[in-house]
């Protein structure tokens, strides 16, 4: 009865003082906004006594503002008998322990310079421009420890009278704008608070899609309902608003349907509309529609013009299809197959890396690639699920005591098992992501230059995808920040470009009336959930010099000691007089004299051929290497390694380019000319076992083999002969793979779960007494297990100059980086691939090309059936992914070029790819092959690329 009664007399007072009277309210806003605040005052009084002291602390907290405090169960009686005084609506229920409060309601009184709106009882980012103001940010707090307080704040919280889940919403660099209402378009500066909140009325029914234009003089936007498309000057309607009066647009179209997405032009010339099964190209000068482009199924979701082609569009659609029109003409130039079973929902176009992104109601995300002559071609498909499973399994791995139990991503058995966490990830939309590389590469971050990523907004948070490795590199869960408004979103916008370095959001709420907006910081949640590089970095350049406790100073004395040896024979043609028997001399018997008559020379002359060598080598014109212009793509020569269908296993062309050396299934290692021509060297009876891998010397006299009998063997290059074998009392288990290490001090293979470090003496001067017996020895120096004892299953390290570092690769899927220096294992990257790793290569560079230092620090891994990575020694990251070739059951080969811009690998497809190291697909692709292309190798001199297939053959490609 009171209420109705305080009511009456509201109603009374506030048409007969407010309206009917001589107090109109532009003349005297002063006065009624004081008149209102005591009517409504009085009410919250009546109604309210209880929470009298909390009232007297809100009041006075809204005296600053010029705001009007208004309790929950007010507000229905207060909007009753004064419609217009209340613009917005809208309460916030925090839960505190097991109890559920309401904020107070903010009312803001009409005055000529603002305009009538209502926030929830939290604190709003904006000033009005006659000294109106509300104050200060409300910074929503995380549950992630109390690092990451300010990964997020919530500028602004409205709530509309009417449910907005599946709206377009748009992002500028300096506004954001959203339906409210329904048919009110609202405007939020994002990067001046001080301006007013712009409402623009115009549209009868519910706006669908709201898009900004690119160009900042005039500053454009769009919006779209069922009955007409209006296009705003954002300038002017501000304007108008300063002036008192009501901002009108430019109307574009009306009784369109349904649009579901606006997307300007670049030079904001043309509008694409989606409306239904038809993309509508308007025409804002004339107002006209320029072409229509139809040929979807289904309702197109998303349009995208191509920055760098002004005249082609993308559209994808519930057909779950893409399509790539030329506007200008209303062609169709592209049109996908079907990519996914449930329809696509978000499109985006990467000008730096010429790449289309689209993700679907399931969370899969797929690349594909807009270079000319990649014909849009796929580059990888992703499963957001998947990848966010193993990004909570790698930060809980890499840190796992920083993590309460309330803010970590849920596991793959809680996916599994529990009932509410959401396991889809629908793409609701994708936005460009700076993540200011500067201020990351400080922090230990982000390593790469041109590291490309994009935000992914979808219902239960937004995600940090790196386009180039293929991986997350953050994850922001509304429900990990208890105090945000909206735990699940409909719809949603993001911008990354701000003035202060930090991403934009608006979102809506998918089963409530609620939007907000979020200021998110991409620098903090990187800093809290990727693992920082701790101590000093690694890199195959060394810092410091050999320590005296090393494996490698075993191999300094050596070499030092080594001249001394070498004079040793010279004097044993010296006749000495020893005690045999007496205590005097007695003269020898002459046995260990010099002969007096030469009855055979046998061929012991390796001085010689080392001075041949030497001759040999400095008489080659040593020149750069043309590489740095194209790779070599035309098919030069091919030619059959043996008989039969032997299979080529592996193949490595030596350090002067001038020599090619395989291996092959029938036992036998082999060295050919560079140019495949003429008779190869054979190395007789060299194995009982297919061999695995064949390295050179750094100085070219030597050929180190490996086979599946499970010996090493090193060979004289130029005698072909046996001049080393380490068999099984030294090796009992089998070896995977083997080089020379140190500029050929050391042999360096892997046997078993250890990597084992050898010093070797090859000794070739035979004896015609005891030629049977071996003077080439080898010794282990030290052995290094692998972390869990697994089975080595690749190694590789730097032998063209002085490197401490040796990188393994374990049965389990792990990379392993040991350092030599110090004899101990440096890092561990744990899940590099999904499967077994079996090829490691390091961009070691060329005698014949220079490089930066920092390159030399890049090694790719690859494994059967998870492509190529490449990773960064410095920071234990993958940087990119290659995974445009075909390779499911059998192991292919991979190799660097010597100027480091290529990566080269074999496929099942028999083709031979080569990748750039800037892209993540293909730019050639090698056919002439008739099987699978098992192993590859750059020639460190010339533009060359020899591959080995399945059935046995060599090929050579050359530059064009």
């Amino acid at each position: 009865m009171e209420l109705y009664l305080f009511s009456g007399l509201i109603s009374l007072i506030w048409n007969t003082v407010l309206r009917d009277a001589h107090w109109p309210l532009r003349e005297s806003p002063k006065r009624d906004r004081w008149v209102a605040c005591m009517l409504v005052s009085l009410l919250c009084f009546v109604l309210e006594p209880a929470e009298s002291l909390l009232w007297e602390r809100v009041e006075w907290e809204c005296q600053k503002r010029a705001l009007i405090p208004v309790s929950l169960s007010v507000e229905p009686a207060l909007r009753q008998v004064a419609p217009d005084l209340v613009a917005w609506s809208g309460c916030q229920r925090r839960r505190h322990g097991d109890q559920t409060h309401s904020s107070p309601f903010i009312i803001q009184i009409p005055c000529p310079s603002s305009e009538i709106f209502l926030v929830s009882g939290m604190k709003c980012e904006a000033e009005q421009s006659q000294g109106l103001q509300m104050e200060g940010q409300q910074e929503i707090s995380a549950t992630d420890g109390g690092c990451v307080g300010d990964i997020v704040i919530e500028n602004f919280l409205v709530e509309s009278k009417k449910s907005t889940p599946h709206v377009q919403l748009a992002c500028s660099t300096q506004h954001s704008a959203f339906p409210l209402d329904g048919n009110t378009l609202c405007v939020w500066n994002t990067e001046d608070p001080s301006q007013q909140f712009l409402a623009l009325r115009g549209h009868h029914q519910p706006i669908s899609a709201v898009a900004f234009g690119n160009t900042v003089t005039p500053r454009l936007i769009c919006s779209a309902s069922p009955d007409r498309v209006i296009m705003w000057s954002l300038d002017e309607c501000r304007e108008k608003v300063l002036e008192g009066l009501i901002p009108r647009g430019t109307i574009l179209g009306t009784l369109l349907g349904k649009v579901l997405h606006l997307r300007f032009s670049p030079d904001d010339r043309v509008i694409a509309m989606c409306a239904g099964n038809k993309i509508l190209m308007l025409d804002p000068e004339s107002r006209s529609t320029l072409v229509e482009l139809e040929g979807h199924q289904g309702p197109v979701t998303a349009a995208e013009f191509c920055t760098w082609r002004a005249h082609v569009v993308i559209s994808v659609s519930e057909d779950r299809s893409f399509k790539v029109w030329d506007h200008r003409i209303g062609s169709l130039i592209y049109n996908s197959p079907v990519l996914a079973a449930s329809p696509l929902l978000s499109l985006l176009v990467v000008e730096g890396s010429k790449q289309l992104v689209t993700g679907c109601a399931e969370g899969q995300l797929w690349i594909f690639s807009l270079v000319d002559r990649h014909h849009y071609r796929c580059v990888t498909r992703v499963d957001l699920r998947k990848k966010r499973e193993s990004f909570s399994t790698r930060r809980l791995e890499s840190n796992p005591g920083s993590l309460p139990e309330e803010s970590r991503l849920p596991s793959a058995r809680e996916l599994a098992e529990g009932d509410d966490v959401e396991v889809m990830l629908p793409v609701l939309g994708l936005a460009h992501c700076d993540l200011s590389l500067g201020r990351a590469s400080e922090c230990g971050l982000l390593s790469s230059e041109n590291t490309s990523c994009v935000w992914i907004g979808s219902s239960a948070g937004l995600l940090v995808f790196n386009l180039a490795n293929s991986e997350l590199e953050a994850v922001l869960h509304y429900k990990d920040f208890r105090n945000l408004s909206i735990q699940v979103a409909g719809s949603c916008a993001m911008m990354s470009k701000t003035s202060d370095g930090k991403a934009f959001c608006v979102l809506t709420s998918m089963f409530g009336n609620e939007i907000a907006g979020l200021k998110v910081d991409p620098t903090a949640l990187l800093r809290c959930q990727q693992r920082p590089i701790l101590g000093t970095r690694l890199s195959v350049l060394p810092s410091s010099r050999v320590l005296p406790t090393s494996p490698l100073h075993f191999g300094v004395v050596e070499s030092s000691a080594q001249p001394a040896r070498h004079r040793q024979p010279a004097a044993r043609s010296v006749v000495r007089d020893q005690p045999l028997v007496f205590h005097s001399k007695v003269r020898s018997s002459g046995y260990t004299s010099a002969p007096h008559a030469t009855m055979f020379s046998p061929k012991t002359n390796i001085k010689n051929d080392c001075k041949r060598f030497s001759e040999r080598k400095n008489s080659y014109k040593w020149k750069e290497s043309p590489m740095q212009n194209s790779p070599p793509t035309r098919l030069s020569r091919q030619l059959a390694v043996a008989e039969g269908r032997a299979a080529v296993r592996c193949i490595q062309f030596s350090g002067d380019g001038r020599r090619l050396a395989c291996g092959s299934a029938n036992h036998l290692a082999l060295v050919f000319d560079a140019d495949l021509t003429g008779t190869p060297a054979v190395f007789p009876g060299s194995h009982d076992g297919a061999v695995n891998t064949v390295c050179w010397s750094h100085d070219g006299r030597w050929l180190l083999s490996v086979s599946q009998d499970g010996t090493l063997r090193v060979w004289s290059a130029r005698r072909t002969e046996l001049a080393l074998c380490l068999g099984k009392d030294l090796l009992p288990k089998p070896v995977q793979s083997a080089q020379f290490y140190y500029i050929d001090t050391f042999i360096l293979l892997s046997s078993g779960p250890e990597v084992q470090l050898f010093t070797y003496h090859i000794d070739t001067c035979k004896d015609e007494i005891r030629r049977y017996k071996p003077k080439s020895r080898g010794r282990v120096v030290v052995r290094l297990p692998m972390t869990g004892a697994v089975e080595v299953t690749s190694l590789s390290a730097v032998n063209d100059f002085y490197s401490y570092i040796v990188l393994t690769a374990g049965r389990n899927r792990t990379l392993e980086a040991f350092d030599l220096n110090v004899g101990r294992s440096a890092a561990v990257i744990t899940e590099a691939h999904s499967r077994p790793i079996h090829q490691i290569c390091q961009n070691k560079g060329s005698s014949f090309m220079t490089q930066p230092s920092q390159l030399y620090n890049l090694f790719a891994t690859t494994a059967i059936g998870d492509g190529i990575r490449l990773w960064d020694l410095r920071t234990l990251r993958c940087e990119r992914r290659f995974e445009g070739h075909l390779n499911r059951c059998y192991p292919c080969g991979i190799a660097f070029s010597p100027c480091g811009r290529y990566v080269a690998c074999g496929a099942e497809d028999r083709h031979a790819y080569v990748y750039e190291m800037g892209s993540s697909t293909f730019c050639h692709r090698l056919s002439g092959h008739t099987d699978t292309v098992t192993g590859v190798a750059f020639s460190p001199s010339a533009s060359q690329l020899a591959t080995a297939t399945l059935d046995g053959k060599l090929h050579l490609f050359v530059a064009e």
